[in-house]
């Protein structure tokens, strides 16, 4: 595999700086960043739905750029997409949206749960051989030299647990980037279903050598029980409330409770570690959704600049200082990617 040369890209690159489409910038310039958003999204298996659900890059394009332009208008520098590699990964796409906009992207390199995965060609692979070392080599070739022939690094790891379970199939792409990351400093960001296992996400991480301060728990806002929030920030990781906006769909808490929880822990002193987002998804891939009526109000807020318009007044009118907004939408994104 050549891991000698992994190795000096690490040196290189990844100590302090991040890969971004347009190529590395350094962590401490990233500005304000959403943690984690999806330009275009598709579940596995809309590939073999394109006659009714053609796919219009034109019009990703537009849909992208408005979006870019929405979050630069609130002080939005960089943008986390950490869309899995089976999930309509576009990283040509968004270089051409961060290109015409400024925005820093940041895309992923990893697969999703095993429930909304494309499960058959590793399970097929895991058959024949060792296929957590092949997810390995993955990781290591797209953040060390590129994706397919684009030669756009993948800046985060992207992983993902069902509810109430890390599955064994899960396993391997966990334990593969715990060791992805200890040869890249790469920073890792994950996906727990319906408010689970976000403690025994970073427990099986750092027990395989990932470092907790390279690791960022997603959608932790889909629990309201502290107690799991503890749990999980005992380990030493950052946490993202990352779902704002879905509200009641996916087993999704309503936003006050949400924010109830927010600001308690940022009572208690953890405001360094969390990060914010909505997981807003803004091209559907396959064909157009029609969200049903009695569904609207779930996804009535679910838009890229919900927390700007309507939480952080939250959280001011909570009492919490610009400083501790800084720090969330700043310093700690900043932080966990090496700064």
């Amino acid at each position: 595999m050549g891991q000698g040369k992994h190795h000096v890209v690490r040196r290189m690159t990844m100590a302090n700086q991040v890969n971004t489409v347009r190529g590395p910038v350094p962590a401490d310039q990233l500005g304000k960043t959403m943690i984690h958003e999806h330009f275009q999204f598709g579940y596995p298996g809309f590939h073999g739905d394109i006659t009714l659900g053609r796919y219009d890059r034109q019009e990703a394009l537009r849909v992208g750029l408005e979006v870019a332009e929405r979050l630069k208008a609130h002080g939005v520098q960089s943008v986390v997409d950490p869309t899995p590699n089976e999930c309509g990964r576009d990283p040509l796409l968004l270089k051409e949206i961060s290109e015409m906009s400024g925005l820093n992207i940041i895309c992923a390199t990893g697969y999703y749960y095993e429930g909304e995965s494309a499960t058959a060609y590793w399970k097929f692979r895991a058959l024949l051989g060792d296929a957590e070392s092949e997810i390995y080599e993955m990781y290591m070739k797209e953040i060390t030299e590129g994706i397919g022939d684009t030669g756009i690094r993948a800046g985060v790891i992207k992983l993902a647990s069902s509810k109430d379970v890390i599955t064994d199939y899960e396993k391997m792409f966990f334990r593969a980037a715990a060791r992805a990351q200890r040869d890249t400093g790469v920073t890792i960001v994950t996906h727990t279903q319906e408010g689970t296992m976000g403690p025994e996400q970073a427990e099986l991480l750092i027990s395989h050598g990932a470092d907790p301060n390279r690791i960022v728990i997603g959608h932790m806002c889909g629990n309201t029980d502290v107690a799991y929030h503890l749990r999980t920030l005992d380990t030493g990781v950052s946490i993202g409330f990352d779902r704002f906006g879905l509200q009641g769909l996916a087993g999704t808490p309503l936003d006050r409770m949400r924010e109830t929880v927010l600001i308690g822990l940022i009572g208690m002193g953890y405001a360094d570690r969390i990060l914010l987002s909505h997981d807003t998804v803004n091209c559907w891939l396959g064909r157009a959704l029609a969200i049903p009526e009695p569904l609207l109000p779930t996804v009535v807020d679910w838009h890229p600049t919900h927390i700007f318009e309507n939480v952080i007044p939250t959280l001011r009118e909570a009492g919490i200082s610009e400083e501790t907004i800084h720090k969330i939408l700043v310093d700690n994104p900043q932080r966990v990617f090496g700064a």
